[in-house]
């Protein structure tokens, strides 16, 4: 399915891994369980990365989308 709307990229993304980059330069990867239309995000099984380098696991996340500036697929 071809996304037409930002929010049918975000369904086609849902239950699959995912890696959010926010505007300080940190990067999470985990399943993209829920969002909103704020782009707010749940993440499951989430990691924290820095400079590649997972610094912690974190299970279940809330990230607002407010403070996401890449949201892709891995």
């Amino acid at each position: 399915m071809d996304p037409t709307r930002p929010i049918d990229a975000l369904n086609n993304a849902r239950n699959k891994k995912v890696i959010i980059e926010l505007k300080n330069g940190r990067q999470y990867v985990g399943v993209l369980r829920a969002f909103d239309i704020h782009i707010n995000c749940v993440l499951e099984n989430a990691e924290e990365r820095e400079k590649g380098e997972v610094t912690r696991k974190m299970g279940i996340i809330f990230i607002r989308g407010d403070t996401i500036t890449i949201l892709t697929t891995e």
